[in-house]
């Protein structure tokens, strides 16, 4: 018999299973539960299953997230693209089931576990997001190689205009400065810069961050996370008035560069919404589709999502928010933000 409580064992223990299971990602890590707690102000309910022996046979990472004007939510993991529950068919079956009764228990208005996986449980699957990987070779000459000539010339072009990168715990500042300006100017909300700080604190090395460049201003950054043979690249911002140097794209290399020296054998370019043109850029690397099962569970009928811009509700946020003085948006930004997962 598997029973299912909140999560009370060490931390250890959590990653130590964790990273043995298919599906597992960067964001099933146990040092999520803090940034979710004290950089977000979020309740999490992290769930164990465990059998006969007392031995862990599943774990599910939950985070809730309320407000007035966006609604009430229960998701794994909130702002982020991959999470959901991980170990065996039994144990995830028990374990999707109490989630969904904390769900009615609550008036939850939107379970959603954002699983990379299919899973064998009887809760809807959206597929409104995917994900592009990259299969990467054993050298960044044959990386190259690969590469159609165009794509070649962008990446190489940076280093032309002498444009250089780092990478390091030092760059969260630069990449925070360049981050939350392209947020502004896509009328998105930024989250705080003391999430990053929490993140990169909390995650050491396997945390990535990274700027361009161009004398002593970074003029385009990214930050990402490394698990098992894989990096994502889950935020990336480049400065409007320097596109001509073509930073993000000698960026992007740089990263893949990075992860080749690391022995890593995946490239991840995080999550986009399929035909935008973030999804074309991400497919001009020659990397393949992989869609997302993000399963839910509605209060009222099926459909429901989290917030969007994208969808018509919320469409005139965008407008306003590009009309508000960068400073007032930053700081603005991570009290709305807070609460759109």
């Amino acid at each position: 018999m598997i029973e299912v409580t909140r999560f009370t064992g060490a931390p250890a223990e959590w990653d130590a299973f964790a990273r043995q299971q298919a599906g597992f990602t960067h964001f099933h890590l146990h040092g999520w539960k803090r940034v979710m707690e004290q950089a977000l102000g979020h309740e999490t309910h992290y769930l164990g299953a465990r059998g006969e022996s007392g031995a862990l046979d599943g774990i599910l990472p939950l985070v809730r997230v309320r407000s007035l004007v966006f609604g009430h939510y229960l998701v794994s993991m909130p702002f982020l693209n991959y999470g959901g529950p991980l170990g065996g068919d039994q144990a995830i079956t028990a374990l999707v089931a109490g989630a969904v009764k904390l769900a009615e228990r609550d008036g939850v208005k939107l379970l959603e576990l954002r699983s990379r996986r299919a899973l064998p449980i009887p809760l809807r699957a959206s597929h409104r997001k995917v994900t592009v990987v990259l299969r990467l070779p054993d050298t960044t000459e044959e990386l190259m190689g690969r590469f159609p000539a165009k794509l070649r010339s962008q990446v190489r072009r940076p280093a032309k205009d002498g444009i250089t990168y780092r990478f390091g715990a030092d760059q969260v500042g630069p990449f925070f400065e360049v981050f939350s300006r392209h947020m502004h100017e896509l009328g998105t909300p930024t989250q705080g810069r003391a999430l990053f700080e929490a993140i990169s604190g909390g995650f050491g090395e396997s945390a990535w961050f990274g700027c361009a460049y161009l004398g002593d201003r970074a003029i385009a950054a990214g930050a990402g996370f490394e698990w098992s043979d894989e990096v994502e690249m889950t935020w990336a911002s480049s400065l409007a008035e320097f596109n001509r140097t073509s930073a993000n794209m000698g960026l992007y290399g740089a990263f893949m560069e990075r992860a080749i020296q690391r022995g890593l054998s995946v490239f991840n370019f995080g999550r986009c919404t399929p035909g935008t043109g973030t999804h074309r850029f991400k497919l001009q690397w020659g990397g393949s589709e992989e869609p997302l099962w993000w399963y839910q569970r509605a209060a009222r009928g099926e459909g429901a999502a989290t917030p969007s811009p994208e969808h018509g509700a919320w469409s005139w946020g965008p407008r306003i928010w590009r009309k508000l003085p960068v400073p007032l948006a930053t700081a603005l930004g991570p009290r709305v933000v807070r609460f759109i997962p």
